[in-house]
């Protein structure tokens, strides 16, 4: 580690005045939410900051609420920890709580927050699959006012998002859900507990109610791509015909070649390929079982 160069710090009581700070301070002023990245980045010299802005003082930002259109709002200072015990993401969205059960330790979850997370642009995300495939928005709001992204449009590359200089994140905004479906979150890591995944892989399926078929699919990758991925391909295989098995091995090969993931020190590209086959064929088949019960809280 190394030792903290000096840096200027700002707690603004409003996102007004957080977004003014932001921008005067420039490209090198980092908003501050848990810290759980971005201290550790300081400490190994991966990133400078000339000024941090925390903004922990600004209320509203951690509520998940119901929203009078059909969705529920969660503010980007909601941390990982509230996002899993919230009965009304438990509900109705519980793929997130998956998400969020398999980040990090319980003390990186208690710090932690969605915006953070996201923000983050890792393309190892742990709550990234799951916001894909749940269709989510992120609202932000700058010096050129407020705007929504689908959040697969976010994503730009690793660690690099549409924000400009000035705009934060306040919220995300996940639809209702569709009848008979269900969605869930795998993820594989080098051991049980707090670890990056190797490969992540979440499914949506609303079923049709005909054949065995589907009528809505939805997939995302992590970790095996520069940035979080949704494969299109693999969802038009599952939209296809019936969801027999032989339907869903074709998925799952299918999502195995729209990956490319890296080698690095801890997994060869190969193994990766090889492991969203075989997560993403579990994950088709439990969503499927999941929205034949009729779990719509999946």
């Amino acid at each position: 580690m190394k030792r903290l160069k000096s840096f200027s710090y700002f707690e603004p009581a409003d996102v007004t005045e957080a977004i003014k700070i932001l921008a005067e301070q420039g490209s090198n002023a980092y908003p501050l939410a848990g810290g759980t990245d971005l201290l550790v980045r300081m400490k190994r010299g991966d990133i400078t900051p000339t000024a941090l802005v925390n903004l922990k003082r600004i209320k509203g930002l951690d509520q998940i609420k119901k929203e009078s259109e059909k969705g529920i709002s969660i503010g980007a200072l909601t941390s990982i920890s509230a996002i899993e015990n919230s009965p009304l993401i438990r509900s109705t969205y519980s793929v997130m709580v998956e998400a969020a059960g398999v980040l990090g330790s319980p003390s990186i979850r208690n710090l932690g927050t969605l915006g953070g997370n996201i923000g983050r642009a890792s393309p190892a995300s742990d709550m990234a699959p799951s916001l894909i495939v749940l269709q989510a928005r992120v609202v932000i709001e700058g010096l050129n006012g407020r705007r929504e992204f689908d959040i697969e449009d976010f994503f730009l590359g690793p660690g690099a998002t549409t924000l400009l200089t000035g705009d934060l994140i306040t919220s995300f905004f996940l639809p209702e859900r569709a009848p008979n479906s269900a969605a869930v979150y795998m993820k594989l890591g080098r051991r049980e507990g707090p670890d990056c995944a190797l490969v992540g892989v979440a499914v949506l399926l609303a079923l049709s109610g005909k054949k065995d078929g589907a009528r809505e699919a939805r997939v995302a990758l992590s970790s095996v791509a520069p940035v979080p991925l949704r494969a299109r391909k693999t969802e038009e295989i599952l939209l296809s015909g019936p969801l027999n098995e032989d339907r869903i091995k074709k998925a799952a090969r299918v999502a195995a070649e729209e990956s490319s993931p890296i080698t690095d020190m801890r997994a060869t590209g190969s193994y990766r390929k090889e492991m969203v086959r075989v997560l993403t064929f579990r994950a088709i088949s439990k969503a499927m079982a999941l929205a034949e019960k009729g779990n719509t809280g999946n």
